[in-house]
């Protein structure tokens, strides 16, 4: 599938949507004023409401990660020969091509690593600035950039980046239901450090009817956000402006925990492959961000039992969101997903009552909404398999990706992620 992506004001894309085969995207602009699927206006109303000033090679990234998450969500993967890897190809135009186009073929090796999908990315136009510079602008009182998702990993960053005297600015992605808890997060660990909430408003109606619901790219919008706010933030001597992707190095990496599991079912939001591709794009193009995973070689429980604010995080754990169905269920946890397990494991590990409301929560009974699940099955194949083969069997290539000196330091803390869930296991005598 191919589509044809401009910045409002861009020159115009096709007459007609589906015209030479490509589907017409405009970004920035409000769906009653464009003439194809639309992301982006709200972000514009958002940075001017914060007297923000971001480069116009901010800008041009938010605007590739704009278009690969429109492209992501309308894209099915059930329309694909496999059902699954889907060929998608972009035709963009922004502010500054010639400093993107020689390094294409990093931006696509990150899209399919993320994804696994076929990317292929073309910039044919020049394009203005999407916001207009202020004259004077605010400059922000933060020395970093920390997400913000309301997740229980990135409170536990944000509290540890605080209590050790950092100025993080502090940027969210409105998700429907735990937008309050954004905003009350940031002002709990620190009120007078900056904040900002965006949200890509993605309009994909009349293309494929509902969106593709597996929307890999979303993390990438979410790190395109906090690229741009880092735009904004002047270090001494130039130094590059560390964005803080505050993820546990189980999900980061997370291991397929079955043969089966391998692409489908296997994120990739914060892998530390992804990351160093994202890194080494971003100094190609001179884009002066940092990334930093200062916990991924903790676990969940580790980071936890380690953060230094256990009265604000005892306070606030048990609000935070890890459930990768927490709309479906009525913004409740279901407490049987992977991620609902970690998140278990991880209060046990800590030693603290887990408050959370969760719709599945005896694990161990022997049923198919309980121990028989999907998720709560392939966590116990895992502990059979290492139990029979050995960890390295069941780990495979997992560790392949990270950087050769952290690999031990990796494989310990793949063991202590698995033990977490094993103890968790245990506690509800899941056979």
């Amino acid at each position: 599938m191919k589509y044809l992506v401009r910045p409002a004001g861009a020159s115009a894309p096709a007459k007609s949507r589906r015209a030479n085969g490509a589907i017409s995207v405009d970004l920035y602009a409000r769906p009653g004023d464009a003439r194809g699927l639309t992301a982006g206006a709200s972000i514009l109303q958002a940075v001017r409401r914060a007297d923000l000033n971001p480069s116009a090679r901010a800008w041009d990234f938010l605007t590739i990660a704009l278009a690969a998450i429109v492209a992501d969500a309308a894209t099915l993967r059930r329309s694909s020969p496999d059902g699954w890897t889907r060929d998608i190809s972009l035709d963009l135009a922004l502010a500054e091509p010639e400093v993107w186009k020689p390094h294409l073929s990093l931006l696509t090796s990150a899209l399919a690593f993320l994804t696994t999908d076929i990317w292929d990315v073309e910039i044919t136009t020049k394009a203005g600035v999407p916001f207009k510079p202020r004259k004077s602008a605010a400059a922000p009182e933060a020395n970093c950039v920390a997400l913000l998702s309301g997740g229980l990993d990135s409170l536990v960053g944000g509290i540890d980046l605080v209590s050790a005297g950092k100025k993080p600015f502090f940027v969210s992605q409105t998700v429907r239901g735990d937008a309050a808890k954004q905003g009350d997060f940031a002002r709990r660990l620190a009120a007078d450090l900056p904040f900002i909430q965006l949200n890509h408003s993605t309009n994909t109606a009349g293309v494929a009817g509902p969106d593709e619901t597996s929307q890999r790219v979303r993390s990438l919008i979410f790190i395109a956000y906090a690229v741009l706010i880092a735009s904004t933030i002047t270090t001494p001597d130039g130094d590059p402006v560390d964005l803080y992707v505050n993820e546990n190095g189980f999900i980061s990496i997370n291991p397929p925990l079955t043969p089966m599991r391998v692409g489908s079912l296997s994120t990739r939001t914060a892998h530390p492959r992804f990351l160093t591709l994202l890194q080494q794009l971003m100094d190609a193009v001179g884009l002066n961000v940092r990334l930093v995973n200062p916990y991924r070689l903790r676990t969940k429980g580790q980071m936890l039992v380690d953060c230094m604010d256990q009265k604000l995080l005892g306070e606030l754990a048990h609000v935070s969101t890890s459930c990768g169905r927490f709309q479906r269920y009525n913004y409740r946890h279901c407490g049987r997903c992977l991620p609902c397990q970690v998140r278990r494991a991880a209060f046990l590990r800590w030693n603290h009552a887990d408050g959370t409301d969760y719709v599945f929560d005896d694990l161990g009974r022997k049923d198919e909404d309980h121990a028989a699940f999907d998720d709560v099955r392939a966590v116990a194949i895992a502990r059979l398999t290492v139990k029979d083969d050995g960890f390295a069997y069941w780990s495979g290539g997992s560790l392949s990706w990270v950087q050769s000196d952290e690999r031990d330091a990796a494989e310990t803390m793949l063991q202590d992620g698995l033990a977490e869930l094993g103890k968790l296991h245990d506690h509800y005598h899941v056979a």
